[in-house]
């Protein structure tokens, strides 16, 4: 099956299986819901999501009904039943329920100020640059997209169309993550030495998007590594040099024909930091070590929706449990209506540092070699 026919059946089938995406149709013609769309509150920006499978669901919705400034305004969807559903349930007007065909209509919708896509990995280019030359500010999952030149396409039509592009890193407002960035960033503890991070889980139905290439871009790397390269990051407040990486051994090789199993590597940073890097399919782990001339600190878990626990040479760190994406939702439109602008750390730059990081360690893996990053 061509990658084309791949992606087709893909949007006809997923609807009513993992539910992120679906074939395009037409929406009802008698829904229970209000014919008007409903007057827009200006000091509330309206939010679509585009893709309502598990995460816009459980994760997504949720930071928008509990949000003070801002609110689902609309949802794109390829199924019938999740269309009604979530229009009853959210009281949307079916003039804000679009299809992957009528998707641009979003243009004339006035209540919505941000698109969320929320989609599979190989369709973020395509539908963050609908969104932009719609006119409407995106927010994109990560990881961003598939290469660095799909990053640099999206950046474009953003720019070019004037729209602000911002990469859903909802760690970045999470406080035990955020203390983690403080203290390494300010070198509390001293020179940052090393880092361990691992995140990685057992995979369920192999017939998911996630272990199919053309879909995903790579397997647990793209997945959830990419929450261990931010990591290293984010608590330095550096860019690595080099990375060496290697592929771990695939013992399914059916699950496994596509995407790696698990993948480790290795980089240096500027300032002296060695990072070892594991993700993995295969393995349920989920930790956070750093080591510093003066102490070390450690999360875990370290990237799941928590609750984060955190602690430190010094003790246990006692921070607030809060709903990644609410605060992560509130934080970026809180700065949107203030000036203008999406937070500057979760820009598309950011997203498209880690899609090279990303790209580097899958090369060091194939080849054997260190990679330059600089």
């Amino acid at each position: 099956m061509s990658e084309n026919q791949s992606r087709r059946s893909f949007l006809q089938n997923l609807g009513v299986g993992l539910g992120t995406t679906a074939a395009a149709f037409a929406v009802p013609s008698v829904m229970a819901v209000p014919e008007a769309p409903a007057p827009k509150d200006d000091k509330k920006l309206g939010v679509a999501l585009v893709g309502l499978g598990s995460y816009a669901k459980n994760q997504l919705a949720v930071a928008l009904e509990n949000a003070k400034n801002c609110y689902l305004a609309a949802i794109v969807t390829g199924s019938p039943t999740k269309a009604d559903e979530w229009a009853k349930k959210y009281n949307l007007p079916k003039e804000s329920i679009y299809n992957y065909q009528n998707f641009d209509e979003i243009a004339k919708n006035k209540s919505v100020d941000i698109v969320y896509v929320v989609l599979p990995n190989s369709m973020h280019p395509e539908y963050v640059i609908r969104a932009a030359k719609a006119g409407k500010h995106v927010m994109c999952e990560k990881p961003m997209a598939n290469s660095v030149a799909e990053c640099d396409a999206m950046i474009k039509a953003c720019k070019d169309a004037g729209v602000q592009l911002g990469v859903g890193y909802r760690m970045h407002f999470e406080p035990f993550t955020q203390e983690v960035m403080r203290i390494g960033q300010k070198k509390e503890k001293g020179n940052v030495r090393f880092m361990q991070t691992n995140f990685g889980f057992t995979i369920g139905d192999p017939t998911q998007w996630r272990l199919k290439k053309a879909m995903a871009g790579g397997g647990p790397l793209m997945d959830v590594g990419i929450y261990c390269v931010q990591a290293s990051r984010y608590v330095t407040g550096e860019e690595p040099l080099w990375v060496t990486a290697q592929f771990g051994p695939i013992t399914d090789k059916e699950r496994f024909k596509d995407v790696e199993e698990s993948v480790s590597w290795q980089m240096e940073f500027p300032g002296g930091a060695m990072v070892n890097g594991f993700t993995s399919y295969k393995s349920n782990i989920e930790q956070l070590y750093v080591s510093a001339d003066k102490g070390w600190l450690q999360l875990s878990p370290a990237y799941s929706y928590g609750p984060i626990k955190g602690r430190s040479n010094d003790g246990e760190m006692k921070l607030p449990v809060v709903h990644h994406q609410t605060v992560m939702m509130e934080a970026i439109c809180k700065e949107m209506i203030e000036t203008g602008k999406f937070p500057k750390h979760i820009d598309g730059d950011e997203g498209k540092r880690d899609m090279k990081i990303l790209m580097a360690i899958y090369e060091a893996a194939q080849t054997g070699k260190r990679i330059s990053l600089v």
